[in-house]
């Protein structure tokens, strides 16, 4: 699995989420003023960054079920 680039294009995805979800946390956490310009782009961005993830993981395991 370590020689295969779609599996690193898969854990990078993953690790996308995990950062935007994590500094969508921060912002609500500290509120004020980031929350209030950011908050709905930043939950609009994980969404986006969960489908991509989640079709890129499925695509992982659709291509190597074949082998």
């Amino acid at each position: 699995m370590r020689n295969d680039p779609l599996f690193y294009i898969v854990a990078a995805a993953t690790l996308a989420v995990l950062v935007i979800l994590m500094i969508g946390i921060g912002g609500f956490a500290r509120g004020g003023d980031f929350n209030r310009k950011h908050a709905n782009r930043i939950m609009r961005l994980r969404i986006i960054a969960q489908a991509v993830a989640i079709a890129l993981i499925l695509l992982f395991v659709w291509l190597r079920k074949g082998n």
